[in-house]
């Protein structure tokens, strides 16, 4: 019986290193760095076997070392285990060593001490027990997330080792009494054998789990390459099309900046077209009538000329808003460009009796471009002498307030007409918004288009006197863009 032992260690030691071997072929399996615990443990196993088939023949001290190798591969077990689980950490390695090292330590002293094959038998089933209970833990704390039936196999079998395990150790002391050699060579042999093969079908079970995850792993490895060039394809359609939409919008930008410029021009002209069409009509009534007094007629041709001159600088200042040029400024006092202003508006306010304040405060250069922020001046000031002409207010005034505050210049047009309705005043600075019937809705948002050139902040709230009242606010030094 001890022979047949002998071959039955054998015969296990050599299917595991077969086992081993099968490990070191698949490409796969490099990939995982956790496989030195699965490696080194297959090699512990076969150590032990080898070294229990041949201790007859050697010293005492022999059974020591299989019986460490074999608890040192079920330690490399457990840490396999908790490996596919989580990350091993210094303090588990510390524990399972510690474990190892405390355990073949006690054993030693029994063997030494003499005692006998069941005290150590006994003995051996406590470690062995421990660290199957361990991979079970391990192993149920993996299926909560991996239901698959491998691992569900694999966990059945650690069960029934563990149970064989309690079996010899329970047998052995119930039946020392017939004597070590009958115990050996008789009576426990079948559930010897039993246990030790179930130990050799865990390192079946895990390599056949292992080869499932090396299966599963490449299978996702394909699928995510797969979707992975869908997603490629996908974003390069996407990016091409990214680039259409775009080539699209500057097209559409370029139509839009267009159409805008030309009804900007279209706005702004309106106002000296139809001073020059008047003073045309003028000159026409006095000549049909034969009263063609040089005087007059000089005056009215150097009111023709100005507005002639007017629609030009509108014309070039719209022309270069809308290229989006640099804008091109020089040190102006702010006043003095309000001052320059007065001839345009005064005869327009003088026919409708508006009453016309001046408070003008600041007495600094700051750099403008004249011509842009003329325009806005005029289209503020048209604005309210258009409300003001609307309105029933029997003392009909507009202020103009100018001062220094902070690190801009304010400039602040208010009048007393009736305002803006609530429901317009979050979209009064939009491109085609505008609540008059003949608006455009041009000239707000190219005052706000003109203020943010100068990198400046326009704004509009209720004004004291009533009506409307419009807040600019340039900087004092020349900001870059």
């Amino acid at each position: 019986m001890q022979a047949a032992n002998q071959i039955f260690f054998s015969l296990l030691a050599l299917m595991l290193i077969g086992l081993y071997v099968s490990t070191i072929t698949p490409a796969g399996y490099k990939k995982d760095k956790n496989l030195v615990y699965w490696q080194a443990s297959i090699l512990l196993r076969a150590l032990s076997f080898v070294v229990w088939s041949v201790s007859p023949y050697l010293f005492g001290f022999s059974l020591t070392i299989a019986n460490f190798s074999f608890l040192a591969s079920m330690v490399l077990l457990v840490l396999l285990f908790r490996s596919w689980r989580v990350e091993i950490t210094r303090s588990t390695l510390v524990v399972a060593t510690t474990f190892l090292l405390v355990s073949i330590f006690i054993y030693e002293i029994l063997r030494l001490s003499d005692a006998g094959f069941v005290i150590r038998t006994a003995y051996m089933s406590i470690p062995i027990s421990i660290l199957s209970i361990w991979e079970i833990n391990e192993l149920c704390q993996l299926l909560k997330k991996d239901r698959s039936f491998g691992l569900k196999i694999l966990t059945g079998i650690v069960l029934a080792s563990l149970t064989t395990t309690f079996s010899v150790a329970i047998y052995g002391l119930f039946n020392h009494a017939k004597g070590v050699t009958q115990l050996i060579q008789f009576d426990s042999t079948f559930i010897l054998w039993v246990s030790l093969s179930l130990h050799l079908l865990i390192y079946v079970a895990v390599s056949s789990y292992l080869s499932q995850r090396l299966m599963n792993r490449e299978l996702t490895a394909r699928l995510n390459l797969e979707r992975s060039s869908y997603e490629n394809t996908q974003i390069k359609a996407l990016l091409e099309e990214r680039e259409s939409l775009i080539s699209s919008l500057l097209i559409a930008n370029k139509t839009a900046a267009t159409g805008a410029l030309s009804a900007s021009i279209a706005h702004e002209l309106n106002q000296p077209v139809a001073a020059i069409s008047l003073n045309t009509e003028f000159i026409q009534r006095k000549l049909n009538e034969g009263e063609t007094e040089p005087s007059d007629l000089k005056e009215v041709i150097t009111n023709i000329q100005q507005d002639n001159h007017r629609i030009a600088k509108i014309v070039s200042t719209l022309r270069d808003i809308f290229r989006q040029e640099e804008i091109k400024t020089s040190d102006i006092h702010l006043d003095e460009l309000i001052e320059q202003i007065k001839p345009i508006i005064l005869p327009q306010v003088r026919d409708l009796k508006i009453d016309l304040k001046f408070d003008l405060n600041v007495n600094q250069l700051i750099p403008l471009n004249s011509n842009e922020i003329s325009q806005v001046i005029i289209n503020l000031l048209n604005n309210s002498i258009e409300a003001l002409s609307n309105s029933n207010q029997a003392e009909k005034e507009i202020q103009i307030n100018t001062r220094v505050f902070g690190d801009y210049v304010e400039l602040k047009i208010s009048d007393n007409g009736p305002g803006i309705p609530d429901q317009f005043k979050a979209s009064i600075f939009d491109l085609m918004k505008t609540n008059k019937k003949q608006g455009m809705g041009l000239g707000l948002w190219l005052c706000k288009h003109i203020v943010d050139r100068h990198q400046g902040r326009i704004s509009y709230q209720k004004s004291e006197l009533g009506g409307a009242e419009f807040l600019i606010q340039l900087p004092i030094e020349c900001v870059n863009a």
